[in-house]
């Protein structure tokens, strides 16, 4: 049985389950678990808070006396957006808001305990960061009603995600830090524009595969027993390829570089599922890495600090020597199984501790189960997104969510290699722990987009063709190029003839859109 057969075959019994649900009225539909979210909410607020006031007794042998008022502001924002989510999304995922909220909270404890170590103010920036994150992700899950429609600007999309990336490369307006160029400055403010590039990358990726889906799969050459694409359908890789490279040549940015280049070639393998893409993504990126390595100084000189690290040579060396990284590693070691306790330790001490090195900073005062909590948060939030991929009813919300997910997993595991010595050291943070209001607001963005998706993926059949969400009138979704264009139901489909008519529609789009990837191909199998 080959892969659409099992994918139709999948969307017939969906549907007829869907059916037979909207013909009993006295069915009940799946649980929203709102009551969960509100406590998982609750109880992520009261170890932030916790946290807080931890690293006050540890600095100053004393609760800070703004603990109130701190935790009154994380728990109106989360409230906030718990309550939208229940008004316009109220089958969304009811783990993904608390795991946000509680990586957040921690990293603004962190920030708040290197603050009382080096006299600054970051943590105030931080939540201000924070607020302007959340009210975004808000809007998100508000204006955004139906995930698929980012698809009617794909090629916009794109071209925004271009432009952003050539900002910090314009004269008087790019900022180079730490020998990367990948900062932009507006008066007394500085942005990270590739934050928001890599959103409008997965829009655009999700939508350019799901269009041309049929010619990536097309079945090229045999070689190891694996079925190579065709040459004349390698330039989309080869395209991504010249850009991260790119990249990597004028921004300096090895982190940046591989995150945009691993993003595309993960979903692109979700779309085709063709290892042999992962086989050339890697082969073509190792090798751009070291052809840049033997020409550019900086890309050597990241090299060479990891490689060489410990040896007395790189340790001294200013600037772009190892005292950073070795830093870290010795305030991991002193952290030990469970840490020296919430501002008992020196995090100070490493350079940059509240943005790169915010990872080794919590390591050395939470210790290794805090930093093994944390990443399983991370692997939660992860496996929730994937799994909000596989549920969802067409191809471009699984690889949007998919590619989502990918992005976060892929950033923190960049960070945490970098600062574990694993990789070479790069220039991203850690997604919501670190200080960065680029950061933080993108991936604030990214948990709206996640609410929203999962809400449609989690809403049953008979509730997506009452005006919830708007239905298409034909098979094909609409693009830039004008051809199948996607017709949206009018305000009368609210009515119950038109609730016929579009639920009718809805059980042939979801016959005819199924999604050809590896998450539906598992899903069917199951």
């Amino acid at each position: 049985m080959s892969v659409a057969t099992r994918n139709v075959d999948a969307g017939e019994n969906q549907g007829t389950h869907h059916n037979e649900h909207a013909l009993s009225p006295k069915t009940k539909g799946p649980r929203t678990y709102r009551i969960a979210e509100l406590f998982l909410i609750l109880l992520a607020i009261a170890v932030s808070a916790g946290a807080y006031a931890l690293v006050g007794l540890g600095t100053d042998k004393q609760i800070p006396a703004n603990v109130i008022e701190y935790s009154v502001w994380l728990a109106a924002l989360s409230i906030i957006l718990h309550v939208v989510t229940w008004w316009r999304a109220k089958y969304a995922d009811p783990v993904i808001v608390p795991i946000a909220v509680l990586l957040n909270g921690l990293g603004l404890a962190m920030i708040f305990r290197l603050d009382q170590a080096k006299g600054t103010s970051v943590a105030v920036n931080q939540l201000i960061w924070m607020t302007l994150g959340v009210l975004l992700a808000t809007a998100t899950v508000i204006f955004v009603r139906d995930h698929r429609i980012l698809r009617r600007w794909t090629y916009t999309f794109g071209l925004a995600a271009l432009l952003l990336l050539l900002l910090p490369l314009i004269p008087g307006l790019g900022k180079t830090i730490n020998g990367a160029r990948i900062w932009i400055h507006l008066g007394p403010f500085s942005f990270q524009p590739g934050e928001l590039a890599k959103i409008f990358l997965a829009i655009f990726f999700a939508g350019y595969l799901v269009t041309f889906r049929d010619q990536l799969t097309a079945a090229g050459k045999k070689f190891l027993g694996m079925s190579f694409p065709r040459l004349r359908d390698t330039g989309p890789i080869a395209i991504a390829w010249v850009a991260s490279v790119g990249i990597l040549v004028f921004q300096r940015d090895l982190g940046t570089s591989l995150l945009f280049f691993g993003l595309f070639v993960a979903m692109l393998y979700i779309a085709t599922n063709k290892k042999s893409w992962i086989i050339i993504g890697l082969s073509l990126f190792v090798a751009g890495a070291v052809v840049a390595s033997q020409i550019f100084s900086h890309v050597n000189q990241r090299l060479s600090g990891w490689l060489n690290a410990l040896s007395p040579e790189e340790y001294n060396k200013s600037p772009g020597g190892s005292y950073q990284l070795v830093q870290g590693l010795f305030g991991m070691a002193k952290g030990g199984l469970v840490g020296t306790g919430l501002g008992e330790g020196r995090p100070n001490v490493v350079p940059y501790a509240e943005s790169d090195f915010i990872y080794a900073s919590l390591g050395e005062e939470l210790g290794l189960i805090g930093l093994f909590v944390i990443l399983i948060l991370y692997v939660i939030l992860f496996q929730r997104g994937f799994k909000t991929a596989s549920e969802l009813r067409d191809g471009f919300g699984t690889l949007l969510l998919a590619g989502l997910s990918f992005t976060v997993a892929l950033q923190t595991f960049i960070v945490v290699g970098g600062v574990t010595r694993l990789i070479p050291l790069t220039g991203l943070t850690t997604p919501f722990l670190a200080a960065g209001g680029s950061s933080l607001v993108a991936n604030w963005i990214i948990i709206g987009l996640f609410l929203r998706a999962s809400d449609n993926a989690r809403r049953p059949a008979e509730e997506l063709a009452t005006g919830v969400l708007r239905v298409a009138r034909v098979s094909e979704p609409e693009n830039e190029s004008g051809s199948n264009a996607e017709v949206v139901s009018s305000s009368s489909a609210r009515s119950a003839s038109a609730d016929e008519d579009a639920q009718t529609v809805q059980n042939n789009q979801t016959l005819s859109e199924a999604p050809t990837t590896v998450l539906n191909q598992r899903r069917s199998n199951e």
